[in-house]
Parts: structure tokens; C-alpha cells; sequence
């Protein structure tokens, strides 16, 4: 096989360097074509506000988690055993502060109740007593006649023994009369300590009133505080005994919430300090409240400490069992770099800003962001005090392009 002389190339060499040389000069034109846009023009710039990076004083809050409790709750039980006769309220029914939760019947304890109360006014009259008198037993009927035979029986024998020492009375009449002294002062005192005696069985009949009272009373079981039925556990005809329970009390107002604090921030929480808790069913919402408990000792498997937090809740928004995620304000503000928060772009979990230089061009920052004041947000890295930073139009910006002045 015969290969072709390279002389036959010689003459095709120029043609191959003209050949290179467009095709240069063809990518050049589309490179620049495509910088300038399909139109060959420079791209317009983009109109976007722009603000500067600030610094000022912040106050730090501690984030941490917890869960949403009532401030009290109760099981509310009866205190007598009967036929439940009425229930007046429902579940999620709205109490204040001894209202009716159930009543029971009260036929045989309002008997026992008058009963008692017949027995005490009894005996005080024996005794002529009289409400809010004390006791005084010379004034007790039965007393003051044995009081007044004593001592009339006493003035004779003395007028006896007077006559007796000058001889004008017998000794038999004497004695008669001394006699008689003695068995009135006796009976005297035999009435004292009888009228002592009946008032210790008034004090006693007075102890069954109050108990029949109580049991009359008690036929009404009422709430212990004001708030909202979480539960009725009886309905009308059942018959309960005492300790059954038959309602379920909580107050929501305020709520609590038990937060775990980590140990090494101890020293950023105490009583009274401010409490800004947001939950998932209210978006974009804060409720504030303030820590009122802090546990005086960590917890040995965590080395956490236990803080308690009050939320006031007067519309009922918040419910018990809420998952609540709390910002604890700390001790002193320090100062941040603030930025608008419109100026942060969040790609992919990833933060950024647009910087602005001087000619009107981007730079592309990415930032690590800190806690939200109000509108702005806080730049921990990627920034410097000073630095200008778009805060609209930021998805149609990149680095390179130029903002309208």
C-alpha cells in the first residue's frame, strides 16, 4: 500500500491556520454575545434597596423546649356517699370558684342536720344561753335556785347560831338548822357541776351540728378554684361513696411551662426574668410570661436545671400539653450586627447576603445568622459594621451583577 507523499499537505497548511482562526474568533463573539445577552447590550442593573450593617446593644435569650401544663389541676371527689341528683356542668364547661359540679341527694342528712340542731338549741336553753354569750353557771336556771336556797339556809343558821350562843335556841333546833346549811350549799354545788356537765353535752351536740352541716353542705360538690371542667365522671342516678371521683378541675390561667436548662448556662436564669414562648399552633406568635421557679439543684442524670415559667392565658389560646419553644431572657445586652431580615436569603439550610460596594456591585456573602430583634436579624459572621447589604430584590441578585443607584 502506497501512503500519500506529505508534499500533498504543504499546500493545505495555510488553509488549516485560516480554518483555526475563525473558529477562534466565532467563540470570542458567542462569549461576548452571551455576557451581553442576546441582544449584545450590557444587562440593565437591578433596582434593590440597600441599608447598612449596624451595631447596637442586645439582650441574649437562652432558647430551650418544654411542655405547656395547667397552673392547677384537680380531681375533685365527694365527700358523702348518695344518689347523684344533678350535674350541671359539661366537659369544657367554664367554672368559677365554687360553682355546682354535682349535687347529691340530701334527704336523710338535712334530717340529721335539723336533728342536731334541735338537740344544741335544747341544751342551751336549759343552760339560758344565747348566742354569742359565754358560759356563766350562776346564771343557769337550775344554779341560781340552788345558789339562792344556799345562801338563805346559810343567813338562818347564822341567825341560829347567834341565838344559839346566847342560849335563847335549842341545840336540837341548832343542829336542824346547821343541817339544812349544809344540804343547800351541797345541792349548790351538785347543781354547778350539773350545769358543767350539760354544757360539755352542748359543746358535743354543737360538734354533731357542724358535722351534720358539713355532710349537708357537702352534698354539693363544688370546684376548688376557677378554670374549666376537664372531665365529669358521674351522671345523674349514680350512686358514689365518699372519695369517688366524679370531676376533673384544671385552671389554664395562667399556664405553666417546665424548662430544661443546660448547666452552663446556671447563671442566665432567675426568678422574674422575662419569658417569650412560641408554639406551633400560632405561627409567628410570642406569648410572654416570666420564670417564676428555679430548682435549687441540677438534675444528677443530665446536669440540667429544672425552670418553671407562668404564661398568662386570659382567652384560653394556650392548651395544656402544648409543645413550647421558650427564649429565657439572660442578665446583660451585648452588642450584634444587625441587618434587616428581608437582606438574608436562606438557600438550602445555607445563609447569605448581598454586599454592596461602592460602584454598585454584588458580592455574594454567606453569613451565619443569630436571634431575631423585632424586623432585624442578627450576623454573627460573614459581615462587618459598615458594610452595605441589599435588603430587597435579593432572589434576582448574584455576584457580579450591579445595583441601580
Amino acid at each position: 500500500m502506497r501512503l500519500p507523499s506529505p508534499s500533498r499537505f504543504r499546500g493545505a497548511a495555510p488553509a488549516v491556520g485560516v480554518l483555526v482562526a475563525l473558529l477562534a474568533s466565532a467563540c470570542g463573539a458567542s462569549a461576548r454575545s452571551e455576557a451581553k445577552g442576546d441582544s449584545g447590550i450590557e444587562p440593565r442593573a437591578i433596582r434593590a434597596a440597600t441599608a447598612v450593617v449596624i451595631e447596637r446593644p442586645v439582650t441574649r435569650f437562652v432558647t430551650v423546649t418544654g411542655t405547656l401544663t395547667a397552673d392547677e389541676q384537680a380531681d375533685v371527689s365527694a365527700e358523702i356517699a348518695g344518689r347523684v341528683v344533678s350535674t350541671p356542668v359539661e366537659r369544657g364547661s367554664a367554672v368559677r370558684e365554687g360553682a355546682e359540679l354535682i349535687r347529691i341527694a340530701d334527704t336523710e342528712v338535712r334530717a340529721q342536720a335539723q336533728e342536731a340542731e334541735a338537740n344544741a338549741s335544747q341544751l342551751a336553753a336549759r343552760l339560758a344561753l344565747t348566742d354569742g354569750v359565754d358560759l356563766e353557771l350562776d346564771r343557769v336556771p337550775e344554779v341560781a335556785n340552788a345558789k339562792a336556797s344556799s345562801e338563805l339556809a346559810a343567813s338562818e343558821f347564822e341567825r341560829a347560831r347567834m341565838l344559839h350562843d346566847k342560849q335563847l335556841l335549842s341545840q336540837a333546833d341548832y343542829d336542824r338548822s346547821r343541817a339544812q346549811a349544809d344540804a343547800a350549799r351541797r345541792q349548790y354545788d351538785i347543781a354547778r357541776n350539773n350545769a358543767e356537765q350539760l354544757y360539755q353535752s352542748l359543746l358535743a351536740a354543737r360538734a354533731r351540728l357542724t358535722v351534720a352541716r358539713k355532710a349537708l353542705a357537702d352534698t354539693v360538690v363544688k370546684a376548688p378554684f376557677a378554670g374549666v371542667v376537664e372531665l365529669r365522671l358521674v351522671s345523674t342516678g349514680d350512686y358514689v361513696t365518699r372519695g369517688t371521683k366524679v370531676a376533673s378541675v384544671m385552671r389554664i390561667n395562667p399556664m405553666r411551662v417546665e424548662l430544661t436548662v443546660p448547666q452552663q448556662l446556671l447563671a442566665s436564669v432567675a426568678p422574674g426574668r422575662a419569658v417569650a414562648l412560641q408554639v406551633d399552633a400560632y405561627p409567628g406568635r410570642s406569648f410572654t410570661g416570666r420564670v417564676r421557679y428555679v430548682s435549687p439543684a441540677l438534675k444528677t442524670d443530665s446536669r440540667a436545671l429544672v425552670v418553671e415559667a407562668v404564661v398568662p392565658n386570659e382567652h384560653g389560646e394556650l392548651k395544656p400539653g402544648l409543645f413550647a419553644t421558650a427564649q429565657l431572657e439572660r442578665d446583660t445586652a451585648q452588642p450584634a450586627l444587625l441587618v434587616p431580615a428581608g437582606a438574608v436569603r436562606t438557600i438550602s439550610g445555607t445563609a447569605r447576603v448581598y454586599a454592596v460596594s461602592s460602584d454598585g456591585l454584588v458580592q455574594e456573602r454567606i453569613v451565619t445568622t443569630g436571634q431575631t430583634v423585632g424586623d432585624l436579624i442578627e450576623i454573627t459572621s460573614g459581615v462587618a459594621r459598615g458594610d452595605t447589604v441589599a435588603v430587597s430584590n435579593v432572589t434576582q441578585l448574584a455576584d457580579g451583577v450591579r445595583i441601580a443607584r
